[in-house]
């Protein structure tokens, strides 16, 4: 049984245990590219950062001016262009407004119009009412004066 198990524990730290592949691997790769290239990539690396460096210096003051001119212009277009958009937004307002002063003018006129037609009904009505009261005393005076002239032995 003893035996067993050593052989159980054997085959599971082979297939478990990678920390003796890895360190090979690790130090086939330290091997590669440390003693066999000669720190070629680092030189190669150095040569680049400096290349890089130097170009940074020669045309940094360059665009950094280019750049703040194009920006300016950048700025004055779009405030251009804000108060263009402002000016047409003011138009809409004045003519939306002026279309619902419109609007409002043009109810007002058939709310007074309806108004002045409903006084003159009311008017032609005063005025029949006022005829007909008038008839009416005129026949009651021509009654009373009828009366009156059978009455008087003149």
């Amino acid at each position: 049984m003893e035996k067993i198990i050593k052989d159980v524990g054997d085959i599971q730290s082979r297939l478990l245990d990678h920390r003796p592949v890895i360190n090979a691997e690790i130090r086939y790769f330290v091997r590669e590219f440390e003693e066999k290239r000669g720190h070629k990539e680092s030189r190669l690396l150095e040569s680049l950062n400096k290349m890089v460096v130097e170009t940074n210096e020669q045309m940094q003051p360059t665009d950094l001016e280019d750049m703040n001119q194009q920006l300016s212009d950048v700025i004055k277009r779009l405030e251009a262009a804000n108060h263009m958009a402002e000016r047409v937004q003011q138009r809409e307002l004045v003519a939306h407004q002026s279309t619902q002063l419109q609007t409002n003018m043009e109810l007002l006129k058939s709310e007074w119009e309806e108004f002045l037609k409903e006084q003159q009904r009311l008017k032609e009505e005063v005025d029949e009412e006022h005829t007909k009261a008038i008839a009416q005393l005129s026949i009651k005076y021509s009654e009373m004066n009828k009366n009156l002239g059978k009455s008087s032995p003149i």
